[in-house]
């Protein structure tokens, strides 16, 4: 008989912004976010949730944060800080479970399927994470518990904010049921609507499309959509995982053909790379800067310079732009996709292989 397995996904609740008030106190109850200057094309990494009443969200412009909450108070990031205090939530987890698999400062998967803790309640055992977070740290966690990874992170989010979900294995049939499609990793706006065109909008609906019409019209990710629809993910928890790009991709409703457009289109993206890159910083050091270009008839190029030795200046938009018109003139077609990303190395790793970055077929929005 196969183990079943017990995950916790930990998300920290705005968690830059939270620490900065427990820092300062008096920024209590006020519209509060962590980013960049507008003066200098920043972007919102964290907004509170007295900022998001006004619509401020992560990977925003600053600028437009402000025009939407003009008595909103923009802190600069402190990573060092933040650092600080992911190590403290992972000395915590260490006391459940050695299985754990980071995906920012803010959040993680934990496999505890082997912890003995409240004779083995994954449910008990998140609680008393969130309650140990809450009263040794002065900060809230949610937390998702589920038989997998997909799952678990769904239902972290279903109680935000300092709160938790549990989805039991003979209750995935009925959750998964009136799921939104979007809740889906992977599933965008682009996404949604392609979904939408086929009479899809929850994972109910998605399962009843046969396996060979998505495989057809989404290729590889038509089998992921049919498995994640069902509520199936055999991911592992993986406590060492090496990242070695990150990048931001955007598929357009409608091809773009004005250089200009393009250009102001390479801005945004870049601007929400920024925003992801932010979450990783303390571990990662870009080494190049790349762009990818998918033309109307689904050829596409990569175009990639290498950065500084210290990896400084990496999110100069100019930059993309210039590597962008290079890109788009070996095509000179209209453009379907365009992305922005970066190469990296582990902050300490002498190690200079090449990195593959946009290297794996995937759904990007």
């Amino acid at each position: 008989m196969t183990r079943q397995r017990k995950i916790i996904h930990v998300d920290a609740d705005c968690f830059y912004a939270a620490v900065e008030v427990r820092e300062q106190p008096e920024l209590a109850g006020q519209p509060l976010a962590v980013g960049g200057r507008a003066s200098r094309r920043g972007v919102i990494a964290t907004a509170s949730y007295e900022a998001r009443e006004y619509g401020v969200r992560s990977a925003m412009a600053s600028s437009r944060a402000l025009s939407l909450c003009p008595q909103l108070v923009i802190l600069p990031p402190r990573f060092d800080l933040y650092r600080s205090v992911s190590q403290q939530f992972h000395a915590i987890f260490r006391q459940f479970t050695d299985c754990i698999e980071p995906l920012s400062l803010d959040e993680a998967y934990l496999d505890v399927s082997d912890c003995q803790a409240f004779e083995g309640s994954a449910t008990l055992i998140a609680e008393e994470i969130r309650r140990r977070v809450r009263d040794e740290l002065g900060l809230t966690v949610s937390a998702g518990i589920a038989p997998n990874k997909f799952l678990a992170k769904v239902a972290s989010d279903w109680r935000k904010p300092d709160g938790q979900f549990t989805v039991a294995p003979a209750a995935i049939a009925e959750f998964v049921e009136s799921l939104p499609v979007k809740r889906i990793n992977g599933v965008g706006k682009v996404m949604t609507a392609k979904l939408a065109d086929m009479g899809v909008t929850t994972c109910g609906d998605l399962q009843q499309v046969p396996l060979a019409t998505l495989v057809k019209r989404f290729g590889k990710y038509g089998q992921r959509l049919s498995e994640l629809a069902r509520g199936e993910d055999e991911r592992p928890v993986q406590p060492a995982r090496v990242r070695k790009s990150i990048s931001v991709e955007r598929t357009f409703s409608d091809d773009i053909t004005a250089p200009e457009d393009m250009q102001l289109a390479v801005a945004d993206i870049v601007r929400e790379l920024q925003q992801r890159f932010g979450k990783i910083a303390d571990r990662y050091m870009p080494v190049k800067r790349v762009v990818k270009v998918k033309f109307r008839d689904f050829k596409q190029t990569t175009l990639e310079e290498i950065l500084p030795d210290d990896g400084s200046h990496w999110d100069d938009i100019s930059a993309y732009q210039r590597l962008l018109q290079g890109a788009w003139a070996r095509g000179g077609r209209p453009v379907r996709l365009l992305g922005a990303g970066l190469r990296l190395k582990p902050l300490g790793d002498e190690n200079d292989e090449q990195l593959t970055l946009f290297g794996e077929a995937q759904m990007a929005e």
